[in-house]
């Protein structure tokens, strides 16, 4: 891939994606510089003339009110690191390091944060070394910014703290000097200019989104496949009855489901006497839509928080009298509006899980599905517990969901003395987005386990073919699991499919076939 430029304007969750996971390189867009130069200059003027400005000539938090004086400058700085990495937990995974790394240096890009332009270079110099800091999953209220883990990642960056560079875990001094990077010593404001913002909450929350985009697709294949193991109808998902209630992501739902399910020899007669089918499989469009609404309003957020200025104070300076400056304090740093995005988010993966989990629980009981397949889809019930536990999994993991999806934003804790006294604890509901969605991935890979196994016995019967795109997902299925005609090792069957949902292959290969 070509280098991916920054200039703190223009970045995308897909962007996000390709520097966190795929290892794109990065660079900084040199029209930024004149913007960079005249905000660093403005912080020198005020240190200099030693004018009242929080954090470049005050301390922090309840220290607002506390002189620092031009000499203590850089110690300040340096103090503020130190002292504010205090996070705690596992690290966080090199992909969401990296987005975190991308994060921060896009928002110090546009100018307003008063740090020289070796800053954000250096931060590119190690996103594209592979330097990746130890940051601690915990320790962020998301506000005044995620202060714990971007003190982590600043860390490294003066050569202290610890980073895996090459696979090893050392430290940050030792990371620097082997990608032959030279550690910076900090100056007035870019302490606290790398600390105060939302790069954490932003980073994360742009990885989340990218896999919810993913698995709300890969939620609507598991269902179409679903109903034709079932012997179910696609009548609910005619065009007319959703432009009717015309919310567009319902509607593109059922035009997706429709083109799934394209040629499909499996599903009900529409003479069949049995006219309807139970929520999950009849009422996708409307579900699924709905989660759809969510995942597009996570996206519209993100993207905005991805080229904002969130640190605190911003420097304004006046482009024809340099000498004309502001510093504003206020609260761009604080995360309410990805904590809220978030936590909404959360609800729509649980319903995604919820859906899955109970068409599961169709497939494997007999009763319920009408003997349309064999008890917990094996022939051989009783010797045999087939689908039985794989199944108790799904449940589980769902009913966990639904702990998690208490909303994290509902809650604030004062800090600082009383001077922070309302947070958004967004980072805490970006982490439970980042559990919910791994476990609803898993949800869903059981379900198409499960609903290949059905259409197996359903062809076993001679009952015809599968539809355009529900072929394309059962193909890739079997060539990475086999049909069950025995009782097997579930474990790592169910993780070879939840790998292809994760990783965007089951969809990729509907729309191959279905856009093609």
């Amino acid at each position: 891939m070509e280098p991916l430029i920054i200039s703190g304007r223009e970045l995308k969750i897909d962007d996000v994606v390709d520097v966190a996971r795929r290892g794109r390189q990065v660079e900084l867009d040199t029209a930024v510089l004149p913007a960079v130069n005249r905000s660093r200059k403005a912080v020198e003027k005020l240190v200099r003339e030693g004018h009242i400005a929080y954090g470049i000539t005050t301390g922090f938090g309840r220290f607002k009110d506390k002189f620092i004086s031009a000499d203590e400058s850089l110690q300040l700085q340096l103090n503020l690191v130190r002292s504010h990495a205090a996070g705690t937990g596992p690290a966080l995974p090199e992909e969401q390091v990296r987005a975190m790394l991308l994060a921060r240096a896009n928002t110090l890009a546009q100018g307003y944060s008063g740090v020289r332009p070796i800053v954000i270079q250096r931060l590119l110099d190690m996103l594209n070394a592979g330097i990746h800091p130890r940051v601690p999953a915990q320790g962020s209220l998301g506000a005044s910014g995620d202060l714990a883990p971007l003190a982590h990642l600043t860390l490294p960056l003066i050569g202290e703290g610890e980073a895996f560079y090459n696979g090893a875990l050392m430290l940050g001094g030792e990371a620097m000097a082997a990608a032959r990077l030279e550690p910076l010593v900090l100056e007035a404001k870019e302490g606290l200019a790398l600390l105060n913002g939302t790069a954490f909450m932003v980073g994360l929350g742009a990885l989340v989104v990218r896999r919810a985009i993913n698995l709300a697709l890969t939620a609507d294949i598991a269902a179409a496949l679903t109903l034709e193991a079932l012997r179910g109808t696609d009548r609910a998902y005619d065009d007319r009855v959703h432009q009717l209630r015309p919310h567009p992501r319902q509607i593109e739902c059922a035009t997706f489901l429709r083109q799934v399910l394209a040629g499909s020899q499996l599903l009900r007669p529409k003479s069949s006497k049995n006219v309807q089918d139970p929520y999950t499989l009849r009422c996708v469009p409307q579900v699924h839509g709905a989660v759809r609404d969510s995942v597009a309003y996570a996206q519209w957020v993100l993207e905005i928080e991805l080229n904002s200025v969130n640190d605190n104070p911003l420097i304004f300076v006046d482009e024809v009298d340099e000498t004309q400056i502001e510093v504003v304090s206020a609260g761009n740093f604080h995360g309410e509006p990805i904590a809220l995005a978030m936590d909404y988010l959360k609800l729509a993966l649980t319903e995604i899980g919820n859906m899955s989990e109970r068409r599961i629980a169709q497939l494997v009981d007999a009763n319920s599905n009408g003997g349309v397949l064999p008890m917990f889809l094996t022939e051989h019930g009783g010797l045999e517990s087939g689908f039985m536990i794989a199944h108790y999994s799904a449940a589980a993991l769902a009913s966990e969901n639904k702990v998690l999806a208490h909303p994290a934003s509902a809650d604030t804790i004062p800090s600082s003395a009383n001077i922070e006294d309302h947070v958004s604890m967004g980072a805490t509901a970006v982490r439970q987005a980042e559990m919910i969605m791994t476990h609803t991935e898993t949800v869903v890979a059981i379900e198409l386990l499960a609903a290949a196994q059905g259409v197996d016995f359903r062809r076993s019967y001679g009952e015809g073919s599968l539809g355009i795109g529900t072929n394309a997902a059962y193909e890739l299925i079997r060539r990475n699991v086999p049909f069950l005609d025995e009782d097997y090792y579930m474990a790592p069957l169910i993780e070879k499919v939840r790998h292809l949902v994760h990783e965007g292959d089951i969809k990729r290969a509907v729309e191959a076939v279905v856009n093609g």
